[in-house]
Protein backbone atom coordinates (compact mmCIF):
# COMPACT_ATOMS: atom_id res chain seq x y z
CA UNK A 1 0.00 0.00 0.00
CA UNK A 2 1.51 3.35 -0.87
CA UNK A 3 0.69 7.11 0.82
CA UNK A 4 -1.76 8.02 -1.61
CA UNK A 5 -3.86 5.09 -1.42
CA UNK A 6 -3.51 5.16 2.23
CA UNK A 7 -4.85 8.90 2.35
CA UNK A 8 -7.65 7.98 -0.06
CA UNK A 9 -8.94 5.68 2.79
CA UNK A 10 -9.03 7.66 5.36
CA UNK A 11 -10.58 10.44 3.11
CA UNK A 12 -13.03 7.97 2.24
CA UNK A 13 -13.82 7.09 5.89
CA UNK A 14 -14.58 10.76 6.96
CA UNK A 15 -17.18 10.46 4.32
CA UNK A 16 -18.53 7.57 4.54
CA UNK A 17 -19.28 8.24 8.69
CA UNK A 18 -20.91 11.57 7.80
CA UNK A 19 -23.32 9.50 5.57
CA UNK A 20 -23.62 6.86 8.40
CA UNK A 21 -24.34 9.96 10.91
CA UNK A 22 -26.73 11.66 8.59
CA UNK A 23 -29.10 8.57 8.57
CA UNK A 24 -28.41 7.53 12.74
CA UNK A 25 -32.08 7.52 13.97
CA UNK A 26 -30.79 8.28 18.01
CA UNK A 27 -28.03 8.82 20.14
CA UNK A 28 -27.74 4.77 20.75
CA UNK A 29 -26.72 4.41 16.90
CA UNK A 30 -24.02 7.60 17.30
CA UNK A 31 -22.82 5.39 19.96
CA UNK A 32 -22.47 2.19 18.34
CA UNK A 33 -20.83 3.98 15.12
CA UNK A 34 -18.62 5.76 17.29
CA UNK A 35 -17.03 2.14 18.48
CA UNK A 36 -17.17 1.18 14.96
CA UNK A 37 -14.91 3.85 13.64
CA UNK A 38 -13.05 4.89 16.56
CA UNK A 39 -12.64 1.91 18.75
CA UNK A 40 -9.83 -0.07 19.24
CA UNK A 41 -10.55 -2.41 16.91
CA UNK A 42 -12.78 0.05 14.61
CA UNK A 43 -12.15 0.99 10.87
CA UNK A 44 -10.15 3.47 11.45
CA UNK A 45 -7.16 1.32 13.04
CA UNK A 46 -7.62 -1.21 10.48
CA UNK A 47 -6.84 1.42 8.41
CA UNK A 48 -3.49 2.78 10.04
CA UNK A 49 -2.32 -0.82 10.39
CA UNK A 50 -0.82 -0.03 6.70
CA UNK A 51 1.50 2.85 7.81
CA UNK A 52 3.89 -0.19 8.53
CA UNK A 53 4.16 -0.85 4.91
CA UNK A 54 5.30 2.76 3.93
CA UNK A 55 8.91 4.00 3.91
CA UNK A 56 9.78 5.59 6.80
CA UNK A 57 10.31 8.92 5.52
CA UNK A 58 6.68 9.14 4.87
CA UNK A 59 5.06 7.94 8.04
CA UNK A 60 5.24 10.97 9.34
CA UNK A 61 2.63 12.51 6.49
CA UNK A 62 0.37 9.91 7.13
CA UNK A 63 -0.01 10.66 10.73
CA UNK A 64 -0.73 14.19 9.92
CA UNK A 65 -3.45 12.97 7.70
CA UNK A 66 -4.89 10.53 10.00
CA UNK A 67 -5.01 12.97 12.96
CA UNK A 68 -6.74 15.77 10.81
CA UNK A 69 -8.95 12.54 9.75
CA UNK A 70 -9.55 11.47 13.51
CA UNK A 71 -10.58 15.35 14.37
CA UNK A 72 -12.79 15.62 11.35
CA UNK A 73 -15.01 12.50 12.51
CA UNK A 74 -15.26 13.35 16.10
CA UNK A 75 -16.41 16.55 15.36
CA UNK A 76 -19.04 15.22 13.34
CA UNK A 77 -20.21 12.51 16.15
CA UNK A 78 -20.11 15.01 18.53
CA UNK A 79 -22.16 17.55 16.44
CA UNK A 80 -24.66 14.59 15.50
CA UNK A 81 -24.78 13.35 19.15
CA UNK A 82 -25.48 16.93 20.11
CA UNK A 83 -28.50 17.02 17.41
CA UNK A 84 -29.87 14.12 18.17
CA UNK A 85 -29.93 14.41 21.90
CA UNK A 86 -31.17 17.97 21.91
CA UNK A 87 -34.35 16.40 19.83
CA UNK A 88 -34.85 13.13 21.91
CA UNK A 89 -34.90 15.22 24.87
CA UNK A 90 -37.50 17.69 23.71
CA UNK A 91 -39.65 14.65 22.76
CA UNK A 92 -39.68 13.01 26.28
CA UNK A 93 -40.54 16.94 27.97
CA UNK A 94 -43.49 16.75 25.61
CA UNK A 95 -44.48 13.01 26.81
CA UNK A 96 -44.09 13.93 30.30
CA UNK A 97 -45.54 17.30 30.26
CA UNK A 98 -47.67 17.26 33.54
CA UNK A 99 -50.95 19.62 33.72
CA UNK A 100 -50.10 21.15 37.19
CA UNK A 101 -53.99 22.20 37.32
CA UNK A 102 -55.41 18.84 37.61
CA UNK A 103 -56.37 17.62 40.90
CA UNK A 104 -54.34 15.34 42.86
CA UNK A 105 -55.26 11.79 43.93
CA UNK A 106 -56.75 11.74 47.22
CA UNK A 107 -54.33 10.54 50.09
CA UNK A 108 -55.98 7.93 52.65
CA UNK A 109 -55.70 9.76 56.10
CA UNK A 110 -54.81 7.26 58.58
CA UNK A 111 -56.65 7.33 62.01
CA UNK A 112 -56.47 5.73 65.35
CA UNK A 113 -57.70 2.48 66.16
CA UNK A 114 -61.68 2.81 67.81
CA UNK A 115 -59.77 1.25 71.15
CA UNK A 116 -56.77 3.26 71.22
CA UNK A 117 -58.73 6.75 70.78
CA UNK A 118 -61.23 5.50 73.32
CA UNK A 119 -57.92 4.93 75.71
CA UNK A 120 -56.62 8.13 75.07
CA UNK A 121 -60.42 10.10 75.80
CA UNK A 122 -60.46 7.84 79.45
CA UNK A 123 -56.95 9.22 80.19
CA UNK A 124 -58.36 12.76 79.53
CA UNK A 125 -60.90 12.14 81.18
CA UNK A 126 -59.73 10.77 84.62
CA UNK A 127 -56.28 13.51 84.13
CA UNK A 128 -58.67 16.18 84.87
CA UNK A 129 -59.12 14.22 88.53
CA UNK A 130 -55.31 14.43 88.81
CA UNK A 131 -54.87 10.73 87.24
CA UNK A 132 -51.45 9.86 85.90
CA UNK A 133 -50.91 7.31 83.22
CA UNK A 134 -48.42 4.48 84.32
CA UNK A 135 -47.17 1.46 82.33
CA UNK A 136 -46.96 -1.67 83.39
CA UNK A 137 -45.29 -5.24 81.83
CA UNK A 138 -47.65 -7.57 79.77
CA UNK A 139 -45.81 -10.47 80.99
CA UNK A 140 -45.58 -11.08 84.83
CA UNK A 141 -45.20 -14.09 86.90
CA UNK A 142 -47.29 -15.37 88.83
CA UNK A 143 -46.44 -13.80 92.31
CA UNK A 144 -47.54 -10.47 91.06
CA UNK A 145 -50.58 -11.51 88.58
CA UNK A 146 -52.29 -13.57 91.66
CA UNK A 147 -50.67 -14.04 94.64
CA UNK A 148 -50.14 -10.45 95.83
CA UNK A 149 -53.37 -9.63 94.70
CA UNK A 150 -54.68 -12.06 97.11
CA UNK A 151 -55.10 -14.91 94.99
CA UNK A 152 -52.88 -17.77 95.98
CA UNK A 153 -52.40 -20.86 94.14
CA UNK A 154 -55.47 -22.85 95.46
CA UNK A 155 -57.77 -20.11 95.73
CA UNK A 156 -60.69 -21.31 93.75
CA UNK A 157 -61.27 -17.82 91.97
CA UNK A 158 -57.94 -18.49 90.03
CA UNK A 159 -60.43 -20.35 87.60
CA UNK A 160 -62.14 -16.20 86.85
CA UNK A 161 -58.91 -15.89 84.56
CA UNK A 162 -58.31 -18.11 81.96
CA UNK A 163 -53.94 -18.22 81.71
CA UNK A 164 -51.93 -18.06 78.89
CA UNK A 165 -48.35 -19.27 80.23
CA UNK A 166 -45.46 -18.58 78.37
CA UNK A 167 -42.35 -20.98 77.95
CA UNK A 168 -40.49 -19.10 81.42
CA UNK A 169 -41.66 -21.11 84.17
CA UNK A 170 -43.79 -19.14 86.82
CA UNK A 171 -44.19 -16.43 84.02
CA UNK A 172 -47.51 -15.50 82.06
CA UNK A 173 -49.40 -12.98 79.55
CA UNK A 174 -51.28 -10.74 82.76
CA UNK A 175 -55.18 -11.60 82.71
CA UNK A 176 -55.68 -8.17 83.74
CA UNK A 177 -54.26 -4.93 84.76
CA UNK A 178 -54.30 -5.36 88.45
CA UNK A 179 -50.48 -6.15 88.76
CA UNK A 180 -49.93 -2.49 87.99
CA UNK A 181 -51.27 -2.01 91.41
CA UNK A 182 -48.61 -3.41 93.21
CA UNK A 183 -45.78 -2.07 91.21
CA UNK A 184 -47.05 1.67 91.22
CA UNK A 185 -47.57 0.92 95.31
CA UNK A 186 -44.11 -0.08 95.59
CA UNK A 187 -42.84 3.17 93.33
CA UNK A 188 -45.02 5.87 94.17
CA UNK A 189 -45.75 7.13 97.72
CA UNK A 190 -49.56 8.57 98.35
CA UNK A 191 -51.42 9.92 97.45
CA UNK A 192 -51.86 7.42 94.60
CA UNK A 193 -53.90 8.77 91.66
CA UNK A 194 -52.78 5.92 88.58
CA UNK A 195 -53.92 5.01 85.04
CA UNK A 196 -52.82 1.88 83.88
CA UNK A 197 -53.63 1.12 80.09
CA UNK A 198 -52.78 -1.68 78.02
CA UNK A 199 -52.92 -5.24 76.64
CA UNK A 200 -54.24 -8.58 78.53
CA UNK A 201 -55.20 -12.02 77.89
CA UNK A 202 -56.94 -14.43 78.52
CA UNK A 203 -58.00 -18.47 76.65
CA UNK A 204 -61.60 -17.74 76.57
CA UNK A 205 -64.67 -18.13 74.21
CA UNK A 206 -65.07 -15.54 72.09
CA UNK A 207 -68.12 -13.58 71.65
CA UNK A 208 -70.40 -10.37 71.03
CA UNK A 209 -68.31 -8.55 74.51
CA UNK A 210 -65.60 -11.35 75.27
CA UNK A 211 -62.11 -11.24 73.24
CA UNK A 212 -59.11 -13.71 74.19
CA UNK A 213 -57.02 -10.42 73.67
CA UNK A 214 -58.26 -7.16 75.02
CA UNK A 215 -57.24 -3.64 75.96
CA UNK A 216 -57.85 -3.03 79.37
CA UNK A 217 -57.30 0.32 81.64
CA UNK A 218 -56.68 0.31 85.35
CA UNK A 219 -57.32 2.62 87.58
CA UNK A 220 -56.18 3.35 91.61
CA UNK A 221 -55.98 5.94 94.03
CA UNK A 222 -54.63 5.01 97.49
CA UNK A 223 -54.97 7.70 100.37
CA UNK A 224 -55.97 8.41 103.53
CA UNK A 225 -59.45 8.61 104.28
CA UNK A 226 -60.38 7.34 100.93
CA UNK A 227 -64.17 5.92 100.67
CA UNK A 228 -66.54 4.07 98.44
CA UNK A 229 -68.54 6.82 98.09
CA UNK A 230 -65.17 8.82 96.36
CA UNK A 231 -65.61 5.48 93.96
CA UNK A 232 -69.06 6.33 93.29
CA UNK A 233 -69.13 9.81 92.87
CA UNK A 234 -65.76 9.69 90.40
CA UNK A 235 -67.29 6.98 88.41
CA UNK A 236 -70.29 8.79 88.02
CA UNK A 237 -68.28 11.83 86.48
CA UNK A 238 -66.62 9.66 84.31
CA UNK A 239 -69.69 8.50 82.68
CA UNK A 240 -71.46 11.45 82.03
CA UNK A 241 -68.38 12.84 80.94
CA UNK A 242 -67.70 9.94 78.55
CA UNK A 243 -71.41 9.15 77.42
CA UNK A 244 -73.17 12.64 78.04
CA UNK A 245 -74.83 13.99 81.38
CA UNK A 246 -77.97 12.23 82.07
CA UNK A 247 -76.94 8.37 81.50
CA UNK A 248 -78.19 5.89 83.61
CA UNK A 249 -75.96 3.86 85.67
CA UNK A 250 -76.11 1.32 88.59
CA UNK A 251 -73.88 0.80 91.39
CA UNK A 252 -74.35 -3.09 92.13
CA UNK A 253 -72.31 -5.84 94.24
CA UNK A 254 -69.97 -8.17 92.59
CA UNK A 255 -66.32 -9.69 93.38
CA UNK A 256 -63.11 -9.73 93.06
CA UNK A 257 -60.52 -11.84 95.52
CA UNK A 258 -58.39 -8.13 95.26
CA UNK A 259 -60.95 -5.63 96.33
CA UNK A 260 -63.17 -5.91 99.29
CA UNK A 261 -65.99 -4.44 99.04
CA UNK A 262 -66.29 -5.05 95.32
CA UNK A 263 -68.76 -3.39 92.82
CA UNK A 264 -70.02 -3.93 89.28
CA UNK A 265 -70.63 -0.01 87.41
CA UNK A 266 -73.07 -0.39 84.28
CA UNK A 267 -73.90 2.10 82.48
CA UNK A 268 -77.60 1.94 80.40
CA UNK A 269 -76.64 0.93 77.06
CA UNK A 270 -76.58 2.95 74.47
CA UNK A 271 -76.04 0.24 71.27
CA UNK A 272 -80.04 -0.53 71.99
CA UNK A 273 -81.31 2.41 74.50
CA UNK A 274 -82.75 -0.25 76.71
CA UNK A 275 -84.78 -2.79 75.53
CA UNK A 276 -82.00 -5.62 74.96
CA UNK A 277 -79.56 -6.63 72.57
CA UNK A 278 -76.92 -9.40 72.18
CA UNK A 279 -73.93 -6.57 73.53
CA UNK A 280 -76.24 -6.19 76.60
CA UNK A 281 -77.38 -9.68 76.69
CA UNK A 282 -80.64 -8.58 76.20
CA UNK A 283 -80.41 -6.60 80.08
CA UNK A 284 -80.66 -2.84 78.83
CA UNK A 285 -77.53 -2.59 80.79
CA UNK A 286 -73.45 -2.73 79.92
CA UNK A 287 -71.33 -3.32 82.56
CA UNK A 288 -67.92 -1.10 81.60
CA UNK A 289 -65.74 -2.02 84.48
CA UNK A 290 -65.61 -3.75 88.06
CA UNK A 291 -64.35 -2.01 91.29
CA UNK A 292 -63.95 -2.00 94.77
CA UNK A 293 -61.85 -1.11 97.49
CA UNK A 294 -58.60 -2.18 97.99
CA UNK A 295 -57.80 -5.18 99.77
CA UNK A 296 -55.62 -4.76 102.91
CA UNK A 297 -53.98 -7.68 101.88
CA UNK A 298 -52.62 -6.10 98.69
CA UNK A 299 -52.27 -2.51 100.31
CA UNK A 300 -49.60 -4.65 102.62
CA UNK A 301 -48.33 -6.53 99.29
CA UNK A 302 -47.87 -2.90 97.80
CA UNK A 303 -45.95 -1.72 100.51
CA UNK A 304 -48.51 0.12 102.39
CA UNK A 305 -50.19 0.40 106.03
CA UNK A 306 -54.01 -0.36 105.28
CA UNK A 307 -54.33 1.07 108.92
CA UNK A 308 -53.38 4.46 107.38
CA UNK A 309 -54.13 4.22 104.20
CA UNK A 310 -57.21 3.40 101.81
CA UNK A 311 -57.47 2.81 98.32
CA UNK A 312 -59.62 2.23 95.49
CA UNK A 313 -59.43 0.01 92.32
CA UNK A 314 -61.09 -0.52 89.04
CA UNK A 315 -60.62 -1.98 85.70
CA UNK A 316 -62.44 -1.32 82.44
CA UNK A 317 -62.49 -2.45 79.09
CA UNK A 318 -61.93 0.55 76.28
CA UNK A 319 -63.76 -1.83 73.60
CA UNK A 320 -66.77 -1.96 76.38
CA UNK A 321 -66.25 1.88 75.96
CA UNK A 322 -66.10 1.89 72.20
CA UNK A 323 -69.48 -0.48 72.01
CA UNK A 324 -71.37 2.29 73.58
CA UNK A 325 -69.98 5.61 72.51
CA UNK A 326 -70.54 4.24 68.84
CA UNK A 327 -73.01 1.83 69.18
CA UNK A 328 -71.22 -1.12 67.82
CA UNK A 329 -73.06 -3.70 68.76
CA UNK A 330 -70.07 -6.74 68.56
CA UNK A 331 -67.02 -6.42 70.09
CA UNK A 332 -65.09 -8.96 67.83
CA UNK A 333 -65.21 -5.95 64.90
CA UNK A 334 -62.51 -4.53 66.67
CA UNK A 335 -60.06 -7.69 66.14
CA UNK A 336 -60.91 -7.85 62.59
CA UNK A 337 -58.86 -5.10 61.29
CA UNK A 338 -61.56 -4.63 58.14
CA UNK A 339 -60.84 -0.97 56.75
CA UNK A 340 -63.93 -0.31 56.23
CA UNK A 341 -65.07 -0.32 59.81
CA UNK A 342 -62.31 1.39 60.73
CA UNK A 343 -62.71 4.15 58.29
CA UNK A 344 -65.47 5.13 60.28
CA UNK A 345 -63.37 6.66 63.26
CA UNK A 346 -61.56 9.61 61.74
Amino acid sequence: MDLAQLTRDLEALVEETRAALAAAPDTAAVEALEVEVLGKKGRLTIVLRGIGQLPAEERPLVGAVANRVRGAIEGEIGARRTELGAAELESRLRAETTDVTTPGRPIRRGSLHPSIEAMAEIARIFGQFGFVVYESPEIEDDEHNFQMLNIPPDHPARDLWDTLYVDVPGHLLRTHTSPGQIHVMRTVKPPIRALLPGRCFRYEAIDASHGTEFFQVEGLMVDEGTTLGDLRGLLDEFAHAMFGAGKKTRFRPGYYPFTEPSVAFDVECLVCGGPGCPACKRTGWMTILGAGMVHPVVLRHGGLDPERYQGFAFGMGPERISMLRHRIHDLRLFLENDLRFLGQFR
